[in-house]
């Protein structure tokens, strides 16, 4: 059986729960203290961090990888495109996902340094990124289109925070709004929530 070793607060880690729960396969959710970290977690993963994904004798961690795996071990549903070049263009999407809107969630997680300059700065990058997205889901149910992916899960956890993190999307952003209701009303999404994320939205 896979074992999540999970955040009740990490965005990273709801990733993984998400797509566990959208399988609907049977696996086991380990809660870890994110400020009082088992010493085993620094031994399956250098950097500290989870998610890790134990199954057998295999170890992963980076909630992408994570997911991939899994996204190819149990195929139903599938969450990555079946055709190659557009499987490349979500990775290119998952990646640029990393670098532009959740290498600032991570500055809003860390809160260090808690210079309100930086936080500001953060919430305004995120603001913006996630307004860009905007017309791409007037027309689009969903990040490629009518079915559901893996781009979905990768930024549901954002969506989800946007109170917790003090931002504010403009008028124009409503489609994201629109879409994020529509990821948060999916079965698996709310099993996948912890009680210390269900407090977190309005």
């Amino acid at each position: 059986m896979m074992v999540l070793y999970s955040g009740t607060t990490c965005p990273f880690s709801q990733r993984c729960r998400f797509v566990l729960f959208e399988k609907g396969m049977d696996f086991e959710i380990r809660d870890i203290d994110l400020y009082n970290k088992p010493e085993d977690i620094s031994v399956m993963n250098p950097y500290g961090q989870v998610p890790i994904l134990v199954e057998r004798d295999l170890v992963l961690y980076e909630s992408n990888i994570i997911n991939e795996y899994i996204d190819e071990r149990f195929p139903h549903p599938q969450l990555m495109p079946a055709d190659p070049v557009m499987r490349a263009r979500t990775r290119l999407f998952l990646f640029n996902f990393e670098k532009e809107l959740f290498i600032h969630v991570s500055t809003l997680e860390n809160r260090v340094p808690a210079d309100e300059k930086v936080l500001e700065n953060a919430r305004q990058n995120i603001r913006e990124r996630l307004s860009q997205l905007a017309p791409l889901l007037i027309k689009n149910k969903f990040m490629l289109g009518e079915e559901f992916s893996m781009l979905d899960v990768a930024v549901a956890p954002l969506l989800w925070r946007l109170d917790h993190y003090g931002i504010e999307l403009p008028k124009n952003a409503a489609p994201i709004q629109k879409y994020a209701e529509r990821i948060f009303s999916r079965p698996a999404y709310i099993e996948a929530l912890t009680p210390s994320e269900k407090v977190m939205r309005r």
